[in-house]
């Protein structure tokens, strides 16, 4: 039960919210799961539950915007595949092996990983390709079970499946898990049809992109329409970031997996000169972590890295720590039409924030609290989470009762992998 009324005392605030600004100490009021008041010295004598933050760093919730949760059930099996080879093992290979019990084990694992790092909301981008019933509702009750914000992008099924989620399921725009689409590009008369069926469901989309006009061509299709999450974006040709941004589309940047796999360099250069904000994402946890640390770390250095050596372009600027902060709060919050909701530590929002510590031998001392959350932090430091204003880990320790038959669970899903 999410407490009526809770307050965090004493934290540094960094609130991402201009007018607020960041509070060397001040307190934090929950009510009925949104923020209600931030500032020192707040008089509540009449509070649920006190949660002392002195010491730490009080911040919105991280806010992930493209992830493929199932494949959780099989993290660190493709650290060394390049894109080609995971598509041929990971999504060719062993996801038609998976049963609705290992989907269901997958997204929930991936849910609390998130939660355990910090990473309140996550887009999913469901892609695992079993267009049924059973395998949707197994990935569907997964989220709703995990106590994360989510967003379900169904993807690779069917219409009448997308229509059974949207009406019977995830019909509000208000519940802790919502719904969009996973309107992946193929045939001009696909792209049309699913574009129409987002539009008859009314529903955001998400797509990935990389190289060539894809952007372009939706326009030319007369598809292209606000709230559109673009994924990776890199290598495309001139004019497709801003042709994003005037379509009131969002870019998804994955900077550790673009990396490592091959996708490209992150465009966070060009997204700038596009005015575009950015948003950060993992992607696929066969080959990256779960948490929001590590590619914040990505973004900041393979940014740096592009301007400084001329691989932006000669006027690209350097990304500061406060700019890589804002693509894992605020950047995922708008990317998800959700930034008058999440993102910020402002009153009226939803109260999704953690409590960060900094008293460990790796964080400590803290002269910037911004460059110590992006260049210095991991999830060791993650001690408290709350998501609507509940806490879903507490001094360090996740509040899912059932978290050891579900590593157990996906113990047994590895080994029966690896006996075939």
């Amino acid at each position: 039960m999410t407490s009526a009324r809770t307050l965090l005392t004493g934290g540094r605030v960094l609130s991402m919210d201009p007018a607020i600004g960041e509070l060397p100490s001040a307190d934090l009021l929950v009510e009925d799961g949104r923020i209600t008041a931030v500032r020192p010295d707040i008089d509540a004598t009449e509070v649920d539950e006190r949660i002392d933050a002195r010491g730490c760093l009080v911040l919105p919730g991280f806010v992930d915007t493209h992830r493929h949760m199932w494949q959780a059930v099989l993290r660190g099996s493709g650290a060394d595949q390049t894109l080609d080879e995971y598509f041929a093992t990971v999504l060719h290979t062993l996801a038609p092996r998976l049963t609705a019990d290992d989907l269901h084990t997958g997204n929930l694992l991936s849910a609390l990983g998130a939660l355990d790092a910090g990473v309140t909301t996550v887009q999913d981008i469901s892609n695992v390709d079993k267009p049924t019933e059973e395998y949707t509702d197994a990935l569907l009750d997964a989220l709703t079970d995990s106590g994360l914000r989510s967003v379900f992008a169904y993807g690779h099924g069917t219409e009448q499946d997308a229509r059974r989620v949207r009406t019977r399921r995830l019909h509000s725009k208000d519940g802790l898990v919502t719904m969009a689409l996973n309107a992946e590009a193929g045939s001009d008369q696909a792209i049309r049809r699913g574009w129409a069926l987002a539009r008859e469901l009314d529903l955001p989309t998400a797509l990935h992109v990389r190289g060539g006009r894809p952007v372009s061509r939706l326009h030319r299709l007369g598809v292209l329409r606000p709230g559109t999450v673009f994924i990776h974006g890199t290598g495309m040709e001139d004019g497709e970031l801003r042709m994003i941004h005037d379509s009131g589309g969002a870019l998804s940047v994955a900077p550790a997996i673009e990396m490592t796999m091959g996708h490209g360099l992150p465009p966070f250069a060009a997204a700038a000169a596009a005015g575009l904000l950015p948003s950060l994402s993992v992607d696929v946890e066969v080959a990256a972590p779960s948490d929001m640390f590590t590619q914040m770390r990505a973004a900041f250095q393979i940014g740096r890295f592009a301007a400084l050596q001329g691989h932006a372009g000669p006027e690209a600027p350097l990304l500061t720590a406060r700019e890589v902060l804002e693509f894992a709060t605020l950047g995922g919050a708008g990317a998800l039409g959700m930034a008058d909701a999440i993102g910020s530590l402002t009153p009226g929002k939803q109260a999704d924030l953690l409590v960060l510590r900094t008293d460990r031998p790796g964080v400590a001392p803290v002269h910037d609290a911004t460059a110590a959350v992006v260049s210095s932090m991991d999830r060791a430091d993650v001690d408290t989470v709350m998501v609507a204003g509940r806490v879903v880990k507490r001094q360090g320790r996740l509040q899912y009762a059932g978290l050891s038959r579900l590593l157990a669970r996906a113990q047994d899903v590895r080994d029966r992998l690896a006996a075939r």
